[in-house]
């Protein structure tokens, strides 16, 4: 018999914590959400700096503003979270934008017991606005869910996973401040407007991505259990990739998920193709002549020693971005120094295996150093190119 049926409109053991929510006033009335939030400095402080932002970010891609609801996904391997929106409980969700997840402790699997270090994996809902964490701002998921509370340690499953900023964590799941301003600003709105039930699921992997899928098979072959855990989230996973919707979930006596009408497998998991990755926009220009031979080296704002601060920083800052098991990378980078000081036309010569999300990153951030003072010959502005090695090395 199943215990629990949940969807986007119910989910047991759900709640709000009384740190987010706001108090009864005199008379009858109350705050709305978002003004009990703007009663506390950190999130008064992120609808200050990000709010006019994320609305010009859903006027670009033609998404009302605030969404009435949100829906986020995790996906421990590959180390992102998704947010995605929409207006209308009808309407199929739109992805609004990806976040970089810093790190994740522990492996691929469920969480069960305490102090084991792991990430959850499963089907949640945010339970909790922090305004005071620890680590910045925090939204607390409900786990143990019932079924982590059939299959987890009956004493102590654990508890206090967040969603939070800080870029560390021992279990939760963290990516920087300024992202997760952006997430409390989203899921308080979607709150304000009656979302009550935001619902948050954890997948081991993308299971579209060949590589993703080829990791988890190598753990999950000698491992049965894991095996069909994992397989009905992957039912999660295609169901929402073939409707935008979510999924209707059910938990049986013995913790197990079932997933309603889940789509066919139109090819074998050995068989999934790669997922393309769209083209990331760089900053680029016609140069035309580049100098050989300067008088004097463009030079970084502040000096040569700046820079070489700015780079020790641009290393620590990337470490994020390293794949599971990798404590240092040098990147090789070739960029131009136009004339009028900006630096332009970033390619990458060296750099990691299947570093595509590294690459983007780093160029994103270099194009974003400020203007350098251009090389001189005789006197005038010239370009000229340049190379440079990023270390990026996890602090020891």
């Amino acid at each position: 018999m199943m215990r629990n049926l949940f969807i986007s409109a119910f989910f047991i053991n759900f709640f709000v914590v009384a740190t987010a929510q706001p108090p009864s006033q005199k008379g009858g009335n109350s705050f709305s959400f978002i003004d009990y939030q703007k009663t506390f400095p950190r999130p008064s402080e992120a609808l200050l700096r990000k709010e006019d932002t994320l609305q010009k970010q859903f006027a670009a891609q033609k998404l009302k503003w605030p969404a009435n609801y949100i829906y986020i996904r995790s996906f421990k391997y590959d180390s992102q979270l998704e947010v995605w929106v929409k207006d209308d409980i009808k309407e199929p969700f739109q992805l609004f934008k990806t976040y970089k997840v810093c790190a994740l402790a522990g492996s691929l699997g469920p969480k069960r017991m305490e102090g084991d270090y792991q990430v959850p994996e499963g089907f949640y809902a945010i339970n909790e606005f922090n305004p005071k964490s620890n680590y910045h701002l925090s939204l607390g998921l409900n786990y143990p869910n019932v079924s982590d509370r059939i299959l987890s340690d009956s004493l102590r499953p654990g508890s206090a996973i967040f969603i939070h900023g800080s870029c560390v964590t021992v279990g939760c799941i963290p990516i920087r401040d300024d992202q997760i301003d952006e997430l409390y600003i989203l899921a308080a709105h979607a709150k304000n407007q009656g979302q009550d039930f935001i619902p948050v699921h954890i997948f081991p992997i993308r299971f579209n991505k060949e590589k993703s899928v080829k990791y988890l098979e190598s753990i999950t072959k000698d491992d049965h259990d894991l095996k069909k855990f994992a397989d009905r989230l992957e039912d999660a996973f295609d169901y929402f990739e073939k409707y935008k919707q979510l999924p209707i979930v059910m938990i049986g006596d013995k913790g197990q998920y079932f997933i309603n009408d889940v789509p066919p497998r139109k090819v074998k998991e050995a068989e999934v193709k790669p997922v393309k990755r769209a083209p990331v926009q760089h900053r680029t220009r016609s140069v035309g002549v580049l100098a050989d031979a300067v008088h004097q080296w463009p030079e970084f704002p502040g000096g040569g020693n700046a820079f070489m601060n700015y780079l020790a920083q641009l290393g620590k800052d990337m470490v994020s971005y390293l794949p599971r098991g990798m404590n240092k990378a040098y990147v090789q980078v070739e960029f131009v120094v136009d004339k009028d000081g900006v630096p332009v036309n970033f390619k990458i010569l060296k750099s990691i295996k299947d570093g595509d999300d590294l690459n983007d990153e780093l160029i994103n951030r270099m194009e974003n150093m400020g203007t350098w003072k251009p090389a001189l010959l005789h006197d005038k502005p010239v370009a000229k190119k340049m190379v440079q090695t990023v270390t990026i090395e996890v602090a020891q």
